[in-house]
């Protein structure tokens, strides 16, 4: 697992009834799994005897030792049986997210005694989750070696990540306001406070400016040399000089100073023409080199950050970036084309050097517009969203496939059902800008929606 990933409680659970040798065993193997994955985790140990929770009286102890380390989610591994007032009162008392699963059960012994009943534990427990309004995800019954026990553990934890932008918050700044004809980007930012913790913080374009070209000012021969060695790196054309180019990194500079001053998650900036006019160039590049280590979306579209923001979490490490759906694919009627500009460098495909130059939608003399084929892959796209109240995530998988050159940054996605896809976006909350990163976590924030009060998930695939 890539990234630090979330800190997990793990909370054994045996009983009074049953082989309490067999309940300590089952332990034991998951701390050993857990250790092995990489995963982050707390335990009991030291606090319950033999660390697990075996009776209900354990239950302040295991909440107290849950707090006191700042866990994010629980693990409920059932080890020999379950107590189900247990399980429901942690649950309840520490309200995260809750993961339940319990070895398969082998056949019984010779004389007919069994070591454990795993499975009827897991049904009693969940059946008190759901009476006491817990949200928690199963497994299932596999036995400890078995892969889909590594996965499921896996997706839980980056549901929980990408969770956390929505239960705990995040801070987005907006530089910029938005463009009169933008009103697909209408959001509302009360709702998203009151409702999510999403806080955005106004950025004044012209403050924002003047900073950058200061930047610029107070280390001349710096910008000359980094813009020097982007000529290296990129074929740019359309420029007279270096200065629109060093305004450009300036721009991504800022942004960046910004980032940090303000501990923000992410940005979403009134990318034309404001900016375009007061540097000379378009800004995709600055766009491109901040959406490597920060979400970043053009158009003022904060909804776009959101779903870029989770989607990341839910990687773990690569980047995403925030695309369009535009045209359908000339020959295959389940591609599509993902396309924009400022996608972060690091989606470059390898055989392609990338080209910096001029814009060929908008009647324009300026260049800065960023082209390059991205790599191919398996691609999870997802779009925060929502009008009149309701909010939803749309989620889907698919692959890159060979398509037609185009201009600007772009892949063509092939998907399982594209005209599906297609009336769902239309029928929305949706608009046609999604974040996208190569792997498939498609599960993994379906699920986070459960623990997302008010979030629903819309899956544009098949799911699961």
């Amino acid at each position: 697992m890539s990234g630090a990933g979330p800190l997990l409680g793990l909370c054994p659970i045996g009983k009074f009834v049953f082989s309490h040798e067999d309940a300590i065993r089952q332990k034991q193997i998951v701390q050993a799994l857990l250790t092995e994955m990489g995963v982050r985790f707390v335990d009991l140990e030291g606090v319950l005897e033999d660390g697990l929770v075996k009776d209900q009286a354990y239950v302040d102890a295991a909440v107290a030792r849950f707090r006191e380390a700042g866990v994010d989610c629980l693990f409920m591994p059932h080890c020999n049986f379950g107590t189900e007032g247990a399980v429901g009162m942690i649950g309840k008392k520490l309200g995260l997210p809750v993961l339940l699963w319990g070895p398969r059960d082998e056949a019984p012994l010779p004389d007919g005694r069994r070591l454990r009943d795993t499975l009827c534990g897991l049904f009693a427990s969940s059946k008190v989750l759901h009476k006491l309004g817990v949200p928690f995800t199963y497994i299932g019954n596999y036995r400890p070696d078995e892969e889909a026990l590594r996965r499921g553990i896996d997706t839980f934890l980056r549901a929980v990540n990408a969770a956390k932008v929505l239960r705990k918050g995040a801070r987005i700044g907006l530089i910029g306001q938005r463009i009169d004809f933008f009103w697909t980007t209408i959001v509302n930012e009360s709702e998203l406070l009151e409702r999510f913790g999403v806080e955005v913080l106004p950025i004044d374009m012209v403050e924002f400016l003047a900073e950058a070209r200061r930047r610029v000012e107070r280390d001349p021969a710096g910008y000359a040399e980094a813009a020097e060695a982007i000529r290296r790196r990129l074929i740019v054309e359309g420029f007279d000089d270096d200065g629109p180019l060093m305004r450009v990194l300036a721009i991504r500079d800022q942004i960046m100073a910004l980032r940090d001053r303000h501990g923000l998650d992410g940005v979403a900036m009134q990318t034309f023409m404001s900016a375009v006019d007061a540097v000379g160039s378009y800004c995709s590049l600055a766009q491109s080199l901040v959406a490597d280590v920060c979400p970043m979306a053009s158009e003022s579209d904060l909804h776009g950050t959101l779903s870029d923001l989770m989607l990341r979490r839910a990687a773990m490490g690569p980047p995403a970036y925030l695309a369009e759906f535009t045209v359908r694919h000339p020959e295959d009627d389940n591609g599509i084309l993902l396309w924009h500009d400022g996608a972060p460098t690091s989606m470059l495909h390898p055989d392609v050097r990338p080209r910096l130059g001029r814009h060929w939608i908008l009647p324009s003399p300026l260049a800065g517009m960023t082209h390059f084929r991205l790599q191919d892959g398996p691609i999870t796209v997802a779009r925060f969203d929502g009008d009149g109240g309701r909010y939803a995530l749309a989620i889907g998988q698919g692959h890159t496939m060979e398509g037609p050159e185009t201009l600007n940054n772009y892949a063509w996605m092939r998907v399982d059902d594209w005209p599906r896809w297609e009336r769902t976006l239309m029928h929305g909350p949706f608009i046609h800008h999604v974040a996208m990163a190569y792997g498939h976590y498609g599960d993994a924030l379906q699920e986070a929606c459960k623990y997302v009060p008010g979030l629903e998930a819309v899956r544009l695939d098949g799911g699961r």
